[in-house]
C-alpha cells in the first residue's frame, strides 16, 4: 500500500444550477450543508468518501436535476500529504463549527430549565416542549457525530453536554410530576 493509498478519499461534487429559478440552487446548496458538505468555491464542494454521505450526494444530485442542472462526482485524494491534511482539517473546522453552535444550544436548554424552575412552571405542556428540544438536541448530536467522521475535539464536550441536558430533563420531570401530583 502507497503513503495516498492510506489518506481519505474524497467525493468532490462539481455542481452546475441554473440561475432561475432560484429555488433550485437554494435546495441544492441547503442539502449540501445539511450533508455536511465542504465548500471550495464556486459550485465544488466537498465530502469524504463514506457511507453516511452517500444518501446526502444522492439527494444533491436528485435536487440539482429537478432544478435542470447537474452534479458530477468525481473521486479525489490529496495529490501530497499537506494536500489531505489542509483537507481533512478544512473538513473537520466545519465540524467543530457545528458542535460550537450544538454547546450554545445546550446552553439555551439549560437555561430553559433554569427559569421554568426559576418562576415553578411546572406544567405538562411545559415538560413538553422541554422534551421536543431535548428530542432535537439529540438528533441534531447523531447528525453531526456520523458526519464528523474525523473527530472534532468538540465532540466529547458535546456528549458531556447532551448527557448533562438528559439529566436536568429528568430532574425537571421528577419537578412537574412532583407538583402535579401535590394538587
Amino acid at each position: 500500500m502507497t503513503k495516498q493509498d492510506e489518506r481519505p478519499r474524497w467525493l468532490v461534487l462539481v455542481v452546475r444550477v441554473p440561475a432561475e429559478p432560484s429555488r433550485h440552487r437554494v435546495a441544492v446548496w441547503r442539502e449540501l450543508r445539511r450533508a455536511g458538505a465542504l465548500s471550495l468555491g464556486q459550485g465544488a464542494w466537498v465530502v469524504p468518501d463514506a457511507p453516511v454521505f452517500a444518501d446526502g450526494v444522492a439527494r444533491v444530485i436528485e435536487l440539482a436535476q429537478r432544478g435542470e442542472g447537474e452534479v458530477m462526482v468525481l473521486d479525489a485524494a490529496g495529490r501530497a500529504e499537506p494536500d489531505a491534511t489542509r483537507l481533512e482539517a478544512l473538513f473537520t473546522a466545519e465540524r467543530t463549527e457545528e458542535w460550537t453552535e450544538f454547546l450554545a444550544d445546550c446552553g439555551k436548554f439549560d437555561a430553559e430549565i433554569d427559569k421554568e424552575i426559576r418562576i415553578g412552571k411546572f406544567t405538562m405542556a411545559e415538560l413538553e416542549e422541554e422534551e421536543q428540544s431535548l428530542e432535537r438536541l439529540r438528533r441534531w448530536h447523531r447528525d453531526i457525530k456520523a458526519r464528523d467522521v474525523f473527530g472534532a475535539p468538540a465532540a466529547a464536550e458535546a456528549e458531556q453536554q447532551l448527557k448533562h441536558c438528559t439529566d436536568r430533563l429528568v430532574d425537571y420531570t421528577d419537578r412537574v410530576f412532583q407538583a402535579l401530583h401535590q394538587m
